[in-house]
């Protein structure tokens, strides 16, 4: 790997009338996150000029945002969305659960460092400024990064949990969503595993379709997430994936930022989860839903 020859490349696939796509493909998937970055200081240093600005300028549409995506630290672009997801127009609410529920508490405390940096507001001020009631309270505790990351699993309080559940939701009339956001929102995956477990014995249902009778809306859609990034977060990406591109139309953000977030994390396992549970691939499915140079540059990051 050569930092001068790429930015050189990249150089020459922008220069001139016409831009080379397809070379500009090729460079940008075959390297990896931190070898990106290089380019780009390489091509700064070498060329006197900024590669995403180039970029920017040549390119277009959604094959502009997965490519300047691509050039983007790891970090920096779930800061990047989570802003657009809350300062845009109207409130993306699917980007903020799916960031918040499924990053670790390293990430969540780089995001929260690097937010303040970038925009001088954090990251839970602007939440509380932009959603409401109990959506908001999963939300902010998501956003603290504060879940035990141990494994120790404690019988007796997997049982206690298990119980508390079952009495905040289906036991009664109403439900108690503190009891739900307090005990799914910090207790440890092995633990919360357990919990499920024993829940399905106590409730005689499991603990998705209890959450789906109880709650509604964003809150539903926030619990779930973090219950299903507990259990099998591959799965719950493949499941974002699909969703993104069925049906008429395709929920573009979604899509980009899942393939350019995970290309590098779990893009095989999701692609075999996506399999399992849809019966055609996930490259069938983007090769069917999308054209172009956009296309090409999701099939990259598909691989397979």
């Amino acid at each position: 790997f050569s930092p001068e020859q790429e930015a050189h490349a990249l150089r020459k696939a922008m220069k001139g009338l016409g831009t080379d796509e397809d070379a500009i493909i090729d460079i940008l998937t075959k390297l990896n996150v931190s070898q990106r970055q290089q380019v780009l200081i390489t091509y700064k240093g070498t060329i006197g000029r900024d590669l995403i600005d180039d970029l920017k300028s040549e390119l277009s549409g959604n094959f502009e945002r997965v490519i300047v995506g691509l050039m983007t630290p790891t970090i920096m672009y779930d800061v990047h969305e989570l802003r657009r997801a809350l300062k845009g127009a109207g409130t993306d609410e699917g980007c903020l659960i799916e960031i918040l529920a499924s990053r670790t508490n390293a990430e969540i405390r780089h995001i929260n460092e690097n937010y303040k940096l970038q925009y001088g507001s954090t990251l839970e001020d602007d939440i509380v400024s932009d959603t409401s009631s109990m959506f908001r309270r999963v939300l902010v505790s998501l956003a603290t990064g504060n879940r035990d990351e141990g494994t120790f699993v404690d019988e007796a309080l997997a049982q206690q949990d298990a119980q508390c559940l079952y009495e905040a939701g289906e036991k009664k009339w109403g439900t108690d969503e503190v009891q739900f956001m307090s005990i799914l929102c910090t207790r440890n995956r092995c633990h919360l595993l357990r919990v499920f477990d024993v829940y399905r014995v106590v409730a005689n249902k499991d603990i998705t379709e209890s959450i789906k009778s109880e709650m509604s809306g964003d809150l539903e859609d926030a619990l779930l997430a973090v219950v299903k990034c507990l259990r099998n977060k591959p799965a719950y990406f493949a499941e974002r994936l699909y969703k993104s591109m069925k049906g008429l139309g395709t929920d573009d953000s979604t899509l980009i930022r899942v393939m350019v977030s995970r290309s590098e994390v779990d893009m095989l396992y999701i692609r075999r989860e996506f399999l399992a549970m849809y019966g055609k691939s996930l490259h069938s499915f983007i090769k069917g839903d999308c054209s172009g140079d956009y296309r090409k540059v999701l099939l990259r990051l598909c691989g397979g």
